[in-house]
């Protein structure tokens, strides 16, 4: 049984990497869930919105992966995780969501392993003179 994902992001963002990874894994729209926290929602209103899409998820486990540590969308997600089947991830960006999902059969501590590389191996300073595997020299 696979594992999903839940993204918990300030708004837009949770929605808008939900969308993107769904360009690639289209199959995937049940196991992809996104909580975005509103300015002005209280933090107790946010954990109810993402215990409730975490409820809807499939799988054994759920990846739950945040953008800034110490930010409400964190502080949600770490009261969401306490007890419950799933590892959390701060930091999230496209590259992360990727490979969380390429990897989402794994056991859950692998499945996180995988989307942390994947996370900073997206990470890569860029210069006019950086050339792309498969650009023209």
């Amino acid at each position: 049984m696979t594992n999903a994902v839940l993204i918990i992001a300030h708004a837009p963002l949770a929605q808008a990497l939900r969308q993107c990874a769904l360009h690639i894994f289209p199959d995937a729209a049940a196991e992809i869930g996104a909580v975005d926290v509103r300015p002005d929602a209280p933090p107790d209103e946010t954990l109810a919105r993402a215990r409730a899409a975490l409820a809807r998820l499939p799988g054994a486990g759920a990846l739950v992966l945040t953008d800034i540590v110490g930010a409400t969308p964190c502080n949600v997600a770490l009261r969401l995780s306490a007890g419950a089947r799933t590892r959390l991830i701060a930091g999230a960006n496209l590259p992360m969501l990727l490979r969380a999902l390429t990897y989402r059969d794994k056991p859950l501590a692998e499945q996180a392993a995988c989307a942390i590389a994947g996370g900073a191996q997206g990470v890569v300073l860029m210069d006019a003179g950086t050339v792309q595997k498969g650009d023209d020299p």
